[in-house]
């Protein structure tokens, strides 16, 4: 006998894939390679206080978008700012998938999941499963390391400027995050 599930925002609507990460800038900053000249060891600078900001990132690649909320902190009520926000950018008539890790505040009772999202969760330990890891590791590379900053306002514009410089870039979030 097949029943029918209870849970019907699913019904004939067509679907979104979102992939959902946050990226931590700025707390004793990020190391990266560099070009150097044979047996020397050119200076960086590095991040000593522990200030920091975080990225609230999230991409649908199938439709090369992507929104980003710079917030002080992770936790529950972060984490409701930001599913709104990507509630606000699912096409209309769109329902979406959100796969996300495990984070106790991904899974947090106080969260109020939009009638417009599903949360898919990656199994423990599975960030390669996640192509937000990718744009991460992009966001860090070319924007967010080596770097040392002043005050919270130099984090969060440095968020807001490796962000926006990546999703500037027409069909980066295809390129990088859509898988066959």
């Amino acid at each position: 006998e097949v029943k029918k599930p209870e849970d019907t925002r699913l019904e004939k609507k067509p679907i979104e894939v979102w992939f959902q990460d946050e990226l931590r800038a700025g707390q004793q900053g990020s190391l990266s390679r560099s070009w150097a000249t044979r047996g020397t060891r050119p200076r960086r600078i590095r991040q000593r206080q522990f200030k920091s900001s975080y990225i609230f990132g999230a991409v649908c690649p199938r439709k090369d978008k992507g929104i980003a909320l710079i917030l002080p902190e992770v936790n529950a009520e972060a984490m409701q700012f930001h599913l709104d926000e990507i509630s606000k950018n699912i096409t209309n008539g769109y329902h979406a998938i959100l796969v996300m890790d495990q984070a106790g505040w991904h899974l947090s009772g106080e969260l109020k999941m939009p009638k417009n999202i599903t949360p898919l969760s990656l199994p423990s330990y599975s960030p390669e499963l996640n192509p937000m890891e990718q744009v991460n590791q992009q966001m860090r590379k070319l924007k967010l390391s080596n770097a040392c900053y002043e005050s919270y306002e130099e984090i969060d514009q440095a968020c807001v400027e490796a962000w926006n410089g990546f999703i500037s870039i027409k069909e980066n979030i295809k390129r990088l995050c859509l898988r066959d």
